[in-house]
């Protein structure tokens, strides 16, 4: 058997993959004429249907209307139209991603619906607050740290902020840190490594697209988790992956928004009647600023009852925040 005729299978695949679907048609003489035009493979009626038969039998969805001039389409696909506009609505929402690697995704998406398809694939989303990442190793930096992971291995990396002037600017004095990565976490629409640091005694919080350059994975074999530890749990606690002690508090929230608490704390929160307007809720949370900026959003419809010392400091920060203005 020759090249073409080894090849002619495979490249039908791909003309009705690309050129068919539930409503669009290819006649017999239609796939001849692009076998030839655009490949330079030679065929004729029995080899086209004989090819379409080994391609069902393979597995491709292929459906056959006889008439005149039999026509063939692809019925299914791995993925709908449907799915494919919610993964390119994921794509293009998600701030993790840079904007050009968007376009791409996008591109490649819209290609599992063939030629027609694609069409209805351009979407007119407006994503709340699209501001895209300008890491452009970020994808590198996943792999990395998941293969880190999956090897119980150490990692070693730079992190960064921006100064007053939006400059890139190495924290820790440009000393790497010194990390065990427990898991990936994509929360608040970005990626943080959750990890170990000092010995096991300290678990951390790093943003991926603040890592300077690719970690580096040591030979040094990772610390286990301490057993105790609820990935689950720890990310409920914390607000956007801000990572603090973790307390028991007590707040008075208007019935109004009962939806919200849900939305943070989700259906299993510990909640009571207070009075016929409000109702107790009891949750475990990180207590940092995130936390009371979250708290102060409510403009007063969430109180926080106990325990003393963080109504305190949550006065300490409101206070604070008044004597600037």
């Amino acid at each position: 058997m020759d090249n073409d005729a080894k090849l002619r299978p495979l490249y039908l695949a791909k003309i009705l993959y690309e050129q068919t679907d539930e409503t669009h048609f290819l006649t017999t003489a239609q796939l001849m004429r692009i076998l030839q035009e655009r490949y330079n493979i030679k065929s004729h009626r029995q080899t086209i249907k004989a090819d379409i038969e080994l391609l069902i039998r393979f597995g491709m969805d292929i459906q056959e209307v006889k008439s005149t001039q039999n026509r063939y389409n692809i019925v299914s696909r791995m993925f709908d139209v449907a799915e494919l506009k919610l993964l390119i609505d994921a794509v293009e929402s998600a701030k993790v991603i840079p904007a050009n690697k968007s376009r791409d995704l996008v591109v490649k998406i819209s290609s599992l619906a063939g030629n027609y398809g694609a069409a209805c694939l351009r979407r007119n989303i407006s994503c709340e607050g699209r501001i895209k990442t300008g890491n452009e190793k970020i994808f590198i930096i996943i792999d990395t740290v998941n293969e880190a992971i999956n090897e119980n291995k150490k990692i070693s990396f730079q992190y960064f902020k921006y100064n007053v002037r939006k400059e890139k600017q190495l924290r820790h004095e440009g000393q790497e840190y010194i990390i065990t990565p427990l898991r990936l976490v994509w929360n608040g629409d970005r990626y943080y490594i959750v990890g170990l640091r000092n010995e096991g005694q300290e678990i951390v919080c790093f943003r991926v697209d603040r890592v300077a350059g690719c970690p580096e994975i040591l030979d040094e074999e990772g610390l286990p988790a301490p057993k105790d530890f609820d990935v689950d749990q720890f990310i409920n606690t914390t607000f956007h992956m801000f990572s603090g002690d973790c307390e028991q508090v007590e707040l008075i929230c208007d019935n109004d928004v009962m939806d919200s608490i849900i939305d943070r704390f989700g259906e299993d929160v510990t909640t009571y009647a207070n009075d016929m307007t409000s109702f107790r809720a009891i949750v475990n949370v990180a207590t940092t600023h995130i936390f009371y900026s979250w708290v102060f959003g409510f403009r007063g419809k969430v109180k926080i009852k106990a325990p003393s010392f963080v109504k305190e400091e949550y006065a300490e920060m409101v206070n604070a925040a008044k004597s600037g203005l």
